[in-house]
């Protein structure tokens, strides 16, 4: 009775929600009124949200939405501007109600039911095949003989929106190369957003109709910089293919962004004003960074960024995302955003990745599990002893500049998986968390005090929900915060 009960509830409230974006979207066309549209939406969302919303950041929401110079309004308008209108309902429909709001109320609560991670998104990979070959790339180490069923991608997102998850994204391999069993998926789950980490070159006109009419999908083009920067890693032609389909996506009022692995080769030309401006003005809206992971026996350590690199990364992703920057790009970066995000997200805190082998890893860059989704749910997989020890774990650092357990506390990393008996995942080319912690150490070593630095200099804000375990909500101070002003400790 009480499943019946909350499915009618969850389709009236769907309902409310779908009118409440109909009469949104048609107040949209003067942009005088937008203020007041907005600062409506945000009323209406709050009353979904009632028991877990601030009044002093919805007063803040409420002034910002209301100001057109805004410089973030501005580039919500031009979003809004240039997607399409169908699509754009059915992608705010599920990713502000299905995701944000009824997701993530129904994640905190499962939180606290099961006293585990569970996570805001899973990442999944459809197949291991790929027609590219990209130097340092762990995933052509695998083959083209691994992949998820439709049975089994279906089983991960049944079972997730179960536990609160709506948010999907998908990597490989490259997963277009499964795109009819996608577009399957995402239609079953239209409750459900899909974000496609792809190498574009299956992106064609026939596909973009779908997506428009589904609204469910969006995709994360991989990029480097110039043509001679990327196609220098991901092979030549590449970057024309990547144009191509900007093009098309741009065309058909398709959201989407980039998503990009920052190298000592690189990093230069895929942080410039000339590439941000390049890539917004072929309909790029949002980006993530990802710092370059000597993950896999093909790994180039050389390609790592120096320590000059990151800090100069650092400070040039927070200046593009400041009032200060006039670029209509929105950049995230994994490595050097933990302190938003309460360090490490991986091993189910927000997200987790199962491969192509069914096998449930803590982080796309961490190979080794000890579940798989043929013999196990997903939540088994979040309660399994190294998903456990990553939530034990968490935070990794309290200086969250150092969030990783690899990249930045390799040993740390050693330990769980030792502790666990985790297997590593890569049965093509075999890696052992020894070899694969060695490649970091001196890294580790090197960037701690330059971190400790920066770290110390500026002044960190403990946010009013973190996921972290029982004992560490129980006792902040064992996740860092041991000032009485919210600041975070300095790790030692």
């Amino acid at each position: 009775m009480g499943t019946v009960v909350e499915n009618l509830t969850h389709a009236a409230e769907r309902q409310a929600f779908s009118v409440l974006i109909d009469g949104f979207l048609k107040h949209l066309d003067k942009v005088e009124d937008r203020g007041k549209t907005y600062a409506g939406l945000v009323d209406a969302a709050a009353k979904f949200y009632s028991d877990g919303v601030d009044p002093n950041t919805l007063s803040k929401i409420r002034e910002i939405v209301q100001d057109p110079n805004n410089r973030w309004m501005r580039f919500i308008n031009r979003v809004i501007d240039e997607t399409d209108p169908g699509y754009a309902k059915k992608m705010i429909l599920t990713m502000g109600y299905e995701t944000f709001f009824r997701g993530t109320k129904t994640i905190r609560e499962t939180r606290r039911k099961y006293d585990c991670n569970i996570p805001w998104l899973i990442l999944f990979d459809p197949t291991d095949a790929c027609n590219m070959h990209c130097q340092g790339c762990w995933s052509g180490t695998y083959g083209h003989k691994n992949n998820l069923s439709f049975e089994d991608m279906d089983k991960i997102v049944t079972q997730g929106k179960e536990l609160g998850t709506h948010l999907y994204m998908l990597t490989g391999g490259e997963p277009m190369v499964r795109k009819k069993d996608i577009l399957r998926l995402a239609e079953k789950h239209n409750d459900a957003m899909f974000g496609i980490y792809t190498n574009s070159t299956l992106i064609d006109e026939e596909l973009c109709k779908e997506v428009v009419r589904l609204g469910n999908i969006t995709f994360m083009l991989s990029i480097e910089g110039t043509p001679e920067t990327n196609d220098a890693r991901r092979g030549e032609g590449h970057y024309n293919a990547v144009m191509k389909a900007m093009d098309l996506l741009q065309k058909y009022g398709i959201v989407f962004g980039t998503s990009i692995c920052y190298t000592r080769a690189n990093i230069e030309a895929v942080t410039s004003d000339e590439f941000l401006r390049f890539i917004s003005s072929k309909g790029a809206r949002f980006g993530f960074y990802f710092h370059y992971m000597p993950v896999g026996n093909n790994a180039v350590p050389a390609l790592m960024p120096t320590l000059e690199q990151r800090k100069k990364m650092i400070e040039r992703i927070r200046f593009i995302r400041s009032s200060e920057c006039d670029i209509e790009f929105f950049p995230m970066d994994f490595q050097n955003d933990g302190e938003f995000v309460g360090g490490c997200i991986a091993g189910g805190r927000n997200y987790f990745h199962i491969n192509a082998q069914g096998d449930a890893e803590p982080c796309v860059f961490i190979h080794f599990s000890d579940r798989n989704i043929h013999e196990h749910s997903v939540l088994e997989m979040l309660q399994s002893p190294l998903f456990m020890a990553y939530h034990e774990g968490q935070p990794f650092n309290r200086n969250h500049l150092r969030p990783c357990p690899m990249l930045e506390n390799p040993e740390m990393l050693k330990e769980m998986v030792k502790k666990t008996g985790a297997h590593q995942t890569n049965t093509e080319a075999p890696e052992s968390v020894e070899h694969l912690t060695a490649k970091c150490e001196d890294y580790a070593v090197q960037w701690a005090p330059e971190a400790e630095k920066i770290w110390a200099s500026q002044k960190h804000k403990k946010p009013s929900y973190e996921n972290y375990s029982k004992e560490k909500r129980e006792h902040p101070e064992l996740a860092g915060f041991e000032h009485a002003d919210g600041r975070h400790g300095i790790a030692g």
